[in-house]
């Protein structure tokens, strides 16, 4: 079975809450609210039980979902199953060759802290003893970065799990609902003194303050990661890039249940 790729639409005009009073232009030429180009493209992998290759402009993302029998070991006895991910980056995914960690012998503390992060975000909108001590791993491989890769790779991650749960279902491995919601994320930033959404590497690499915002389908907040990278950001700064964040999200669930339709 074949499934469409499902692309977001390009963004709506700028709006002057995000604007104020600096006259911007982003690298992109895209609006201060606008997402790049997303697009989510299921049952890439023939071996796979659930898989999708998720874009956001030119950060590609290869996400896997394995089903296993096997539990960890702090599980086994317990009746409740486990989701968890594994993130890596592709030694041509940059513009420099960078060294497989396999070749080193060890992951970095990024790499950990990222693969950590889905990993939470997709337990936050799984009901865990609905999988009866069954594992289900989402591995996000970056074949292409250009910023971002840890929010592409929860929001493509959503759809490999949803996916491998519909196949465990089709098999009579699961009985009650095992997904609540849906999960994505996206990042915002301070950039030449506004409030923007998504940013790709040339924002991101400049940017006085950015932060990723992971949230649920229903609004839910699952996690926020913010960094002042210059000065201090206000409040006020911090709700828009908030608002911003809500309504990126936003449209990206909805291209989630597009794609999932």
């Amino acid at each position: 079975m074949t499934f469409p790729i499902t692309e977001a639409p390009l963004g709506c005009a700028a709006s002057a809450r995000f604007l104020g009073d600096f006259d911007i232009i982003r690298p992109s030429k895209r609006a201060p609210d606008a997402l790049r180009p997303v697009t989510l493209e299921r049952a890439v992998s023939r071996q796979a039980e659930g898989s999708c290759l998720v874009r956001f402009g030119e950060t590609h993302v290869l996400c896997t979902a394995t089903v296993s029998e096997k539990v960890p070991p702090w599980l086994k006895g317990s009746g409740r199953g486990w989701v968890t991910a594994e993130y890596g980056m592709l030694p041509r995914a940059t513009n420099d060759r960078m060294r497989r960690e396999a070749a080193a012998g060890k992951q970095s503390g990024r790499t950990q802290e990222i693969q950590r992060l889905i990993g939470r975000s997709l337990r936050a909108i799984t009901n865990l003893p609905a999988l009866a001590e069954k594992q289900i791993i989402v591995d996000c491989d970056v074949l292409q970065a250009d910023g971002g890769t840890r929010t592409a790779s929860i929001t493509g991650a959503w759809v490999a799990l949803h996916d491998a749960v519909a196949w465990m279902a089709e098999r009579n491995m699961v009985k009650d609902d095992v997904l609540s919601n849906h999960v994505a994320a996206v990042s915002c930033g301070l950039y030449g003194g506004a409030a923007v959404l998504d940013l790709d590497y040339p924002e991101d690499s400049e940017a006085d303050a950015d932060a990723n915002f992971v949230m649920t389908g229903s609004g839910g907040i699952v996690e926020v990661q913010g960094t002042a990278e210059t000065d201090p950001f206000s409040q006020e700064q911090f709700d828009e890039l908030m608002l911003l964040a809500r309504k990126g999200i936003g449209e990206l669930v909805e291209l989630q249940k597009l794609t999932v339709a």
